[in-house]
């Protein structure tokens, strides 16, 4: 099957830009693009960008709009007069009027999540709500002129990235946090009780990774609200994230055909209960152009209705070669069973590294990859890295993306998270003197054997 819009074969790389040695985009991120341009890539993955709780997870934001104000080093001095700034206001006040106040109050009360605030402030007294607006006008600018400015500065990114056939990769999870500005100010598009606390929260069953499933904490949609509004709110949200990237990867994708309904008080993820949802009716609402540019991480178990309504859409799926050699002949991570309509990885910022992972493999493991790839019995893990690579890049996906980490042949130490725990994840960025001489002589090679330097869309 050929999809829109992926039909030249191309690989990127993914690399958060917290991980770049500056940690910001206002230090590296030029150098990086150029580097990786040069290296026959064509796309930049990464993380979610928005700004995170104490964590630093990527994935449970303050605002599933705005951009983490750490991301930048230097603000210009605020100037209200800037007319671009008055637009940029203007065409964004679905999501920026109520994130500034709730910046605003975060930092007023400590950091505490908003449903500890006191009753005015948490359940949106209208009278308040409006007071403090005119009260506090200019500390609101000036989280609103961050938010200008990081809009920016990422545009000159895209532009400076396209004009090197650099296609930026973004990433959306599929649920908010709780403590966000989204929940608080819209309580009426979540499973709610009457104090605005979950009554369900999202997670995932037991799995690869933990026996115990992931209980992620996040309130689930009413769906059914949502619907009555036309799915406002995450058409906005899609919108949005198109500005900013050329290509999004929904994450649990399945969420939008069945999602897993913790109640509340359970600790585990284990109790739970499989519940349909209106992702198909929402997803018939898209524009033409957004369906070639979204993926669908559809990792873990996925059933039938999941790939039907995947495939609906012809959005592409993920195969992870990590997940590959359990021994099963028809494991969709095989290489051999991997098909174009998908973007494959070596692993993803779930995984451990390659390197890692092969150094942890039990000796059945180890054997079925000796077999598959013809290995010595005595094989090094850095040689497994290579073979992993060159396997990911040769396989039929149309998208190949590979992680610096393993692209530097990196152990676990630099891994970037492990699911389901909460100390020293998100935490990961190389130095330039990580580089070897001959990175991109070493990657461009690679790409041009396997014919993975191609223009994006034919270009």
């Amino acid at each position: 099957m050929t999809i829109p819009g992926f039909d030249v074969p191309r690989a990127g790389v993914l690399l958060h830009p917290t991980s770049l040695p500056s940690r910001l985009i206002d230090g590296d991120v030029e150098r990086w693009i150029d580097l990786i341009a040069s290296a026959g890539f064509k796309i930049w993955q990464m993380l979610p960008l928005g700004e995170p709780h104490s964590d630093l997870s990527p994935y449970q934001c303050m605002s599933a709009f705005a951009m983490n104000p750490g991301l930048l080093d230097h603000y210009p001095e605020l100037n209200t007069g800037h007319d671009d700034y008055h637009d940029f206001c203007l065409c964004h006040s679905y999501w920026l009027n109520d994130y500034a106040l709730f910046a605003l109050l975060k930092k007023q009360y400590s950091g505490i999540a908003w449903y500890n605030w006191p009753d005015e402030f948490k359940f949106r007294d209208q009278k308040t709500i409006d007071d403090m607006t005119v009260q506090y006008v200019s500390e609101l600018d000036l989280i609103k002129w961050q938010q200008y400015q990081l809009f920016s500065r990422w545009q000159m990114i895209r532009h400076y990235a396209s004009d090197r056939g650099i296609q930026l990769f973004g990433d959306m999870p599929i649920f908010v946090a709780h403590d966000s500005a989204d929940v608080w100010a819209h309580p009426e598009l979540f499973l709610l009780d009457n104090e605005l606390m979950p009554t369900f929260v999202a997670g995932v069953p037991p799995d690869y990774f933990s026996e115990t499933g992931q209980r992620w904490g996040n309130p689930h949609y009413d769906w059914d609200h949502m619907k009555q509004e036309g799915f406002s709110w995450w058409l906005s949200r899609l919108h949005y994230h198109f500005d900013l990237f050329d290509l999004i990867r929904i994450d649990h994708f399945r969420g939008f055909d069945a999602v897993w309904m913790i109640d509340a008080k359970c600790e585990t993820a284990i109790d739970g209960h499989w519940e349909n949802v209106h992702g198909d009716d929402l997803l018939s609402l898209l524009d033409d152009g957004l369906y070639q540019s979204i993926v669908a991480e559809d990792l873990g178990i996925i059933t039938d209705p999941v790939i039907a309504l995947r495939k609906k859409y012809n959005f592409p799926g993920m195969a992870v070669l990590q997940f590959a050699f359990d021994g099963s002949e028809d494991n969709p991570h095989r290489p051999e069973n991997i098909q174009n309509d998908c973007v494959v990885y070596t692993g993803t910022h779930d995984n451990d590294t390659t390197r890692g992972w092969c150094e942890k493999l039990p000796a059945s493991s180890k054997d079925l990859l000796i077999e598959l790839f013809k290995l010595d019995a005595d094989f090094h893990c850095l040689q497994l890295v290579d073979m992993m690579i060159d396997s990911a890049l040769k396989s039929r996906a149309l998208i190949c993306i590979l992680t610096l980490q393993d692209l530097l042949y990196l152990d676990s130490s630099s891994r970037m998270n492990i699911p389901g725990t909460v100390e020293n994840n998100w935490r990961w960025s190389f130095n330039w003197s990580d580089l070897p001489a001959d990175f991109v002589d070493v990657n461009l090679s690679r790409l041009q054997l396997t014919g993975r330097t191609g223009d994006c869309y034919g270009k």
